[in-house]
């Protein structure tokens, strides 16, 4: 059960919270307060936490609600805000002073939404900068913000699966001793690229256990490339990361890239320590409601 501080409802629910009024809502469901006080306490809490899940099981508050006098009435249900981006009557009541990014709102639990678009239709201003300072608060700068400051991992439960796509790039700067002794794989650790391609796979996979806040995402491919240009004497590595899920594979095919770059430097520095690696970049990706991304630079 979620309660906020601007509603003015404590645990005691002696007045109707957000969260129940986010499930009579969505059942088709209109109950007076006399109703809801003549409710037995734990009947409100049920309410106001299934009002609280990412979907409300309508049938079930129906059931919770048939006891209270006086009964409810039938209206027509209604729906939850769409999550991908900001209503417009949202964005206006808030105006450019309290800015709410489609990342953002996005990420926002459905209650959230539901709360803030309630508060933005018809509430005062007092009311509606309490909300947004509780339900957004520091997170209008990123959404791994919470509202209140500190990081948070972003929910992406409600978010559709898509086919995601995404490709890195890095170079490593070799200098010509190792360059050519890279090319002519005479080097006394072993295949170079081999094991760096096996490292840069590895690595994929684990990117949620290296980078804070990164969901664990079920790769369906990973691709490793090396391109070696003798004029710079340079190798140029990329990685390709793909999934079916509710988030990208950006973060993926950076550390890829990254890890397999930081292993052809390992099997190199007893030749030469003085080895650079990057830039490593994004280089494009496909898939999820941001759309496509090409690096500009690429033919």
């Amino acid at each position: 059960m979620k309660l906020y501080a601007f509603d003015g409802v404590d645990q005691r629910l002696e007045l109707l919270p957000l969260a129940a009024r986010r499930a009579l809502d969505l059942a088709g469901l209109r109950l007076s307060r006399e109703g809801f006080a003549s409710l037995a306490h734990a009947e409100r809490v049920l309410l106001a936490t299934a009002g609280s899940e990412h979907i409300v099981d309508r049938s079930r508050v129906a059931r919770l609600v048939s006891p209270a006098r006086p009964e409810p009435t039938a209206e027509l249900p209604q729906e939850d805000p769409p999550h991908h981006e900001v209503p417009t009557a949202v964005a206006q009541a808030l105006g450019p002073e309290r800015p709410i990014p489609d990342a953002v709102w996005a990420a926002l639990s459905p209650l959230d939404r539901y709360a803030l678009a309630k508060v933005c239709a018809k509430s005062s201003e007092e009311r509606v900068s309490g909300a947004y300072r509780e339900i957004v608060g520091h997170s209008a700068l990123s959404s791994h913000v919470a509202p209140a400051g500190g990081i948070r991992m972003v929910d992406v439960s409600a978010k559709p699966n898509s086919r995601r796509r995404a490709t890195a790039g890095t170079s490593i700067n070799l200098g010509s001793v190792a360059y050519q002794r890279l090319v002519t794989a005479d080097v006394p650790k072993g295949d170079v690229l081999g094991t760096a391609r096996l490292a840069a796979i590895l690595a994929a996979k684990r990117t949620s256990d290296l980078i804070p806040l990164c969901h664990p995402v079920p790769l369906t491919h990973v691709e490793v490339t090396f391109e070696a240009d003798d004029a710079k004497q340079t190798l140029d590595i990329t990685c390709s990361a793909e999934t079916v899920g509710p988030t990208g594979v950006e973060m993926e095919a950076l550390v890829g890239a990254s890890v397999a770059a930081l292993t052809v430097y390992d099997m190199l520095k007893s030749i030469d320590r003085g080895l650079s690696v990057g830039p490593t970049r994004l280089l494009e990706k496909s898939g999820g409601r941001s759309g496509d991304f090409r690096a500009k630079d690429l033919p």
